[in-house]
């Protein structure tokens, strides 16, 4: 038969097959990410946002056996489709007025920022050294510790 794989050659692929991803180890070297700072000003809200804070009053009111998260979404979701520009207008409004002030908030938030900005700036340098090396295959990089041990030996030599 062509093309049928013998039992052995059946074994070396499941040997060859992917490892999962949860067995997978981090790569050495690298950060994980950063935290979030708790003093940062949240993003403002989108106009959709700000009609589903109303909406989701009228639709408890209205419907206050209903504990589906998903099912006020849809609706709401309807609702804003439905809508006219001149019926979404004002949630528009109030969204570009919290836009303004969140706008302000980030300003003074990185004004306080930038001297602590200043200070990460050379740790950048650092790691774009690092991910250089990361580049190089392995063997490129102990190729290269094998040839400043050489010259370190025979200095000793000397």
């Amino acid at each position: 038969m062509k093309g049928a794989k013998s039992k052995g050659a059946a074994k070396a692929d499941a040997k060859l097959a992917v490892k999962s991803k949860g067995a997978e180890k981090p790569a050495k070297g690298r950060k994980g990410k950063a935290g979030k700072d708790p003093n940062k000003p949240k993003r403002a809200p989108s106009a959709f946002f700000v009609f589903m804070e109303q909406f989701r009053k009228e639709f408890k009111e209205k419907n206050p056996k209903n504990k589906s998260v998903a099912a006020v979404g849809k609706a709401a979701g309807d609702r804003w489709k439905s809508l006219s520009e001149s019926d979404k207008a004002p949630y528009v409004a109030k969204a570009n007025k919290l836009k303004l002030e969140y706008n302000k908030a980030i300003a003074a938030y990185n004004k306080g920022e930038s001297t602590t900005a200043a200070k990460k700036a050379p740790a950048k340098e650092e790691d774009e050294e690092d991910e250089e090396e990361s580049d190089k295959s392995k063997s490129e990089v102990h190729d290269e510790d094998d040839d400043e041990g050489s010259e370190e030996d025979e200095d000793d030599d000397e």
